[in-house]
């Protein structure tokens, strides 16, 4: 019979405590749910008590979040747990000490995992970067506070946001409207990260001066992009020949970030994605780098990561047969 126990673990103050339980206690229900054991709160202290590993387990997540100098959220229980679970000892204080930007609101942007940390030390240290991962792990949303980041530093001069209009074929002359009519459902996802980032009225301001352009990538052919944080997202429905051409567009004192989710290519049958092949095509050339994100690092809702884990599952099986 495994050997059962009682633990307290004491937070600073009750505004500690209230943010480590969550609303209704939803985050300590979530870990009685996890790991089998009963977790009390009592005012400033957390009773633990259940089999012995179990409880050292939970123990060591709330040790974990607790080091966070912000508001705790159900998404840090959650890796804080894949960590324990997987005899990782990271910090999550330290992954989320390094600040890439500020918002407009006051809200700092951190990475919340050791995944997405590498990911900007990777942004960091190469001119040219691939961001590969499932939807939710970050790609986009960290690349476009690396490049505000590096347009504050007043690194490059300007930001150019781009992805292959693949539904439309990347003609759009049968949508209705102008130029920037046909392309705005394609790049949505791109002004809503820039409206939370630098807020609606620098973002006006920023794309009215040309600093900021967001355009599909059929209209990068032909440029040659000087100073600039150069952002491609939906890579994988880029094919070998769009790759090639937004690559080599790269000019002095720019940088490029490439994101994409190799298991949702959209592209017609017979066309083979630009981005599955680029690590055989780039492996070996210096200044380029390549980070690959996993359903651990995604940031939204948990059932997000099961859905992907249920996905490759499927998928392997798929693959035997």
């Amino acid at each position: 019979m495994a050997q059962e126990i009682e633990q307290v673990f004491s937070l600073r103050n009750n505004a500690q405590a209230q943010s480590i339980s969550g609303k209704g206690d939803e985050n300590l229900r979530w870990l009685e749910s996890r790991f089998g054991i009963k977790v009390i709160p009592r005012g400033v202290d957390i009773i633990l008590s259940g089999e012995l590993k179990k409880v050292e387990k939970v123990y060591q997540i709330l040790e974990n979040v607790a080091g966070l100098e912000r508001e705790v959220t159900a998404h840090d229980f959650y890796y804080a747990s894949e960590l324990v679970s997987t005899g990782n000892n990271a910090s999550l204080k330290q992954i989320n000490s390094e600040v890439i930007v500020t918002t407009a609101r006051g809200r700092q942007i951190s990475p919340k995992t050791a995944g997405q940390r590498q990911y900007i030390q990777t942004i960091n240290n190469n001119d040219i970067v691939f961001c590969i991962g499932p939807a939710g792990t970050g790609k986009t949303y960290l690349a476009m506070a690396a490049a505000v980041a590096a347009l504050k530093r007043k690194e490059v001069n300007r930001l150019i946001l781009t992805r292959p209009a693949v539904e439309a074929g990347e003609h759009l002359g049968f949508l209705p409207g102008d130029l920037q009519d046909k392309v705005d459902p394609y790049l949505r996802p791109l002004y809503d990260a820039l409206y939370d980032i630098l807020g609606q009225e620098i973002y006006i301001k920023f794309r009215e001066k040309g600093v900021i352009e967001i355009a599909p990538l059929a209209y990068m052919r032909g440029r040659t992009l000087d100073d600039s944080f150069i952002i491609l997202d939906e890579a994988q429905n880029t094919t070998h020949e769009q790759m090639k051409m937004f690559l080599t567009r790269l000019g002095y004192g720019s940088k490029a970030v490439v994101t994409g989710d190799i298991t949702q290519v959209d592209l017609p049958k017979g066309k083979s994605s630009g981005l599955i092949e680029i690590k055989k095509v780039l492996k070996k050339i210096q200044g380029v780098g390549f980070t690959y994100l996993t359903g651990s690092d995604v940031v939204r809702h948990p059932l997000v990561q099961r859905i992907i884990k249920a996905y490759e599952v499927y998928e392997n099986q798929r693959k035997k047969v």
